[in-house]
This record gives structure tokens, sequence and C-alpha cells, in this order.
């Protein structure tokens, strides 16, 4: 029969020592790294008092009614923030050069790691991003949300259509392919035909007289800096009017809710 010893106790140095009475319990690696975040983000929001403001945006009553027809907005933003961050990601490859920017798209499709996917995604996302912002427009036409008091939010609404045109027709000709030139001459050829500002929208738009190298790098820098600026500055203006007035209840329940006040008042 083998014995084994007890094994000797651990020096006082070496033991853990006790908690104290009171004292908060230990925490793992995650929940101290969580009470950090958490920390960090009360320390923001003491100093700039964002949470008042995000409450305001994000907690906002939703009339009786509301489908998903109302979520095309929010698709559409997301959308456009799919475009930026995808966008981002080719430009690091892409060389706005009229020698280089075919090779460059090119080597983005065939070399780079997921650069198909990405460009991919560019691509087919402009298409996505157009056909949701009509959808927006026209269920907010349909629905009469254009009505007093929201005809600065439509108006806003406008100008995002016209700049969701304006990065589409700017993107299409980056890749500088035989397509995407003579699409791009034919484009600029009738803003040129245009009364008063259109031949100067066409010289603006060309870079001077002809179709060239100064071309490729006003579309890349109006598509790139320029047009997401803007409408990134207009959904933050379209935002807080959303949050601002409300959102419009759908035209069924209104009908409903005028015939009441008609009965009541009969």
């Amino acid at each position: 029969m083998k014995l084994t010893l007890p094994k000797p106790p651990l020096p006082k140095r070496f033991q853990e020592k006790p908690d104290r009475p009171g004292a908060a319990p230990k925490l793992t690696k995650l929940e101290q790294l969580r009470e950090g975040g958490i920390t960090a983000a009360d320390f923001v929001d003491e100093r700039a008092s964002l949470s008042g403001g995000l409450r305001w945006m994000m907690f906002r009553k939703v009339p009786k009614g509301t489908n998903w027809f109302y979520t095309l907005g929010s698709a559409t933003m997301f959308a456009f923030v799919s475009q930026a961050i995808t966008g981002v990601f080719l430009a690091m490859y892409y060389t706005p050069s009229a020698t280089q920017a075919y090779e460059s798209a090119r080597h983005i499709t065939n070399d780079v790691f997921l650069g198909e996917f990405v460009r991919g995604m560019h691509k087919w996302g402009s298409t996505v991003m157009v056909i949701l912002i009509f959808l927006h427009m026209a269920r907010t036409f349909f629905f009469g949300a254009y009505k007093y008091p929201r005809e600065l939010q439509w108006i806003i609404g406008v100008v995002l259509v016209i700049l969701t045109f304006v990065m589409s027709l700017t993107g299409y000709l980056l890749p500088f392919d035989q397509r995407s030139y003579w699409a791009t001459i034919v484009a600029a050829n009738i803003n040129g035909t245009g009364p008063f500002v259109g031949p100067f929208l066409s010289d603006f738009l060309r870079g001077g007289g002809d179709f060239g190298a100064t071309t490729l790098s006003r579309f890349y820098a109006i598509h790139m800096m320029l047009v997401p600026g803007l409408i990134a500055a207009l959904i933050g203006a379209h935002l807080y009017l959303v949050a601002r007035l409300g959102t419009t209840a759908p035209p069924w329940i209104r009908a409903d809710v005028d015939e009441k006040l008609r009965e009541e008042q009969v």
C-alpha cells in the first residue's frame, strides 16, 4: 500500500490574500473589459451630454399602423454606408489615371484579396441604393408625408435623389473601360444640351473642352469627396427633421381618425 504525504503549506507570500469584508467581487477579463467600456462611455457622456441627444433621436413615438414601408429610408441610409465603406476599400487600390485606371480596376478584381467581392458589393450596391431611394420617395409621396410641416424633408429628399444620380454617374466612369468611357461622353453631351447652364455644366464635368485625363480626376474627386460629403450632411439634416417632426401615420389610419372626428361633431 502506497502512502501519500500531504503537501507542505505554501509560504505566506505565495498564498492568496482573503477578500476584505465588503469588498467587491473579482471580475473576469470579459467583465473588466465591459466595465472599462461603460466607464469610458460615462466619461464621454458626462462631458458631452450625448445620451440625451441619442435618446431624443432613437426613442421616439411611432404612430399606429406603421409597417415595413417605413424602413425604406433606413435601408437607403445603410446602403449609402455600405457604399462608403466599400468605396474606401476600393480607393486604397484604385489609381485615378487615364493610363492606370483600368489596370488598377482589373488588379482589384483579380489580385486583391476579396477584391472582386467588395467591388461587386460596390457596383450592385449603387443600383440597390437608387432603387431604395426611389421606393422611399414613392412611399413618402403616396402616404402624403411631404405635406405641412414636412416640406423641407421632401426638398432634402429630392436633393438626395439628385446627388445619388450624380454619384452613380461619376462612379460609372472610374473603371475607364470602353463602355464607361462612351457612356460618360453621352451623358456629358446630354448635359450640354440643357438651357443656360447646360454648356457650363458639361465643360465643368469634362474639365475643359475635351474629354481626357482631367475628366477622370474630376469625376473621381466628385465621386469620392464632394458628393458623399453632401449626402452625409443632408442625411443628418433629414434625420434631425424626422426626429423633430415625427413620423407620419399611414393614410388609412388618418382617414379612420377623421371619420371618427366627423361622427363626434355630428
